[in-house]
């Protein structure tokens, strides 16, 4: 069997086979590179999001979101900014992806920095998020305005407070496409004025200098930040675009929309088992009848998905399977990614899905957290929210055109009746959340 570019499926499987062990060898080979004996490396793979502030950014004129846990669960009525705050993950990797100029007609259309900034704000939009594991202090602040009718950065800064006490550290300071970063690693340091620091002219005013430097090796923390911000992953997907075969290709990781579902079981199929046998172990605890999943290639070089059900002798294509089970399969690809992004933002997950498989969709989340990564969801679900615990819970609150963010645990009266046994969508049905109708 041939595939549409006329070469044999098994040299096509063989090439994929080499690809994949090539990544293996430079990733090995990019961690032996970094190792410095006797020291911890900076780096932010392992920090969480701790706060998020927010100034002139479409609903959240003036915001700051607080002890940021490792799962969250938001909950808030329609047009309050629950879609809004997660966009401010997405710009900012638009933003290091492209530059600020694109991200912002990708967010607020034509009109861009017009549409984006609140509206009748002056003055910059600003963004600023703070990062911890079980160290330092880190805060990244970026700042966009507007001048001669183009968005420029007029100030991007990353700090790094090394001690409880005290000034912290300017690792990044750049201002209209120019400014400095430091060049040392942060292990090798005891105090500020042993900081080496490089100035740098970005090709552009509306670039961000996490972009521009991160292609360097010099500026280690600035690379890593980058790194970060580019694997976070903002899901919005789409049943509809799941279901139809695609052409053979190789494809790690599950994308946007969905739609390289078929590729990614193939791909974990064939080169991860473990993982695969996982996730279909799972799937079929979940979904009553799947006894089987798997990929196959066509004839005319299409890779589609085959589930078997146990009462029957023939599969169905994914194309005739619930939507239910289709949308379980994508959430469980995504969370048992052999390498799992740092944050992922899923809006109603609950959509397609019985009430009744929440509870074990959350604890999913939950294990995914637990495993070093952050799981930011948004729900207009009473059965999710039953599965939460009162420390994961925010709901958003409108008020004269704009939006706070407040805490379960800040709210003595949740916080009792959560005590007493109750439940968070309960809570919210009959009305306790203070400016949230259900």
């Amino acid at each position: 069997m041939e595939t549409p570019n006329g070469h044999s499926q098994d040299s096509f499987v063989q090439g994929v086979r080499l690809v994949f062990r090539r990544r293996q060898d430079a990733t090995r080979a990019r961690g032996t590179a970094l190792r410095i004996p006797g020291a911890k490396r900076f780096t932010f793979d392992s920090m969480k999001i701790e706060s998020l502030r927010l100034k002139n950014f479409r609903a959240f004129q003036d915001t700051e979101w607080r002890n940021i846990p490792s799962f969250v669960v938001v909950v808030g009525a329609n047009g309050t900014g629950k879609s809004t705050l997660f966009k401010v993950f997405e710009f900012l990797r638009d933003c290091m992806r492209d530059n600020v100029q694109i991200a912002l007609h990708r967010l607020g259309g034509g009109r861009g920095f017009d549409e984006v900034r609140s509206r009748s704000a002056t003055g910059p939009i600003e963004i600023e998020l703070k990062f911890r594991d079980d160290g330092p202090l880190v805060t990244y602040l970026l700042q966009i305005d507007q001048e001669g009718g183009r968005p420029i950065v007029t100030q991007e800064v990353l700090k790094y407070r090394r001690g409880q006490y005290g000034q912290p550290w300017k690792f990044l300071d750049f201002s209209r496409g120019e400014g400095n970063a430091v060049t040392n690693e942060v292990e090798d340091v005891q105090d500020e004025s042993q900081l080496t620091r490089e100035w740098q002219t970005l090709k552009s005013p509306d670039i961000l200098a996490i972009k521009g430097l991160a292609q360097f090796e010099k500026f280690p923390a600035v690379k890593s930040l980058g790194n970060l911000i580019e694997n976070w992953h903002i899901s919005d997907f789409h049943i509809g675009k799941a279901r139809p075969e695609q052409d053979v290709g190789l494809a790690e990781h599950l994308s946007r929309e969905g739609e390289n579902l078929s590729l990614v079981v193939d791909y974990l199929f064939k080169f991860d088992r473990s993982v695969f046998d996982t996730i279909i172990e799972k799937l079929k605890a979940r979904v009553p009848g799947v006894s089987k999943v798997e990929s196959k290639v066509t004839d005319e070089g299409k890779v589609l998905l085959k589930f078997q059900d146990g009462a029957f002798e023939d599969p169905f294509l994914a194309r005739h399977v619930s939507d239910g089970t289709i949308k379980m399969l994508a959430y469980l690809v995504l969370l048992h990614d052999p390498k799992p992004h740092p944050l992922l933002c899923i809006e109603e997950p609950e959509n397609q899905l019985y009430p009744g498989l929440l509870n074990e969709l959350v604890e999913e989340f939950r294990d995914y957290a637990r495993n070093g990564g952050q799981v930011l969801v948004s729900t207009h679900s009473p059965d999710l929210l039953n599965a939460t615990e009162l420390d994961e819970v925010y709901w958003i609150v409108k008020r004269n055109g704009y939006s706070t963010i407040r805490r379960a645990a800040d709210s003595e009266q949740v916080s009792t009746y959560m005590r007493d046994g109750d439940k968070m969508g309960w809570l919210w049905k009959q009305g306790f959340f203070d400016g949230v109708d259900p």
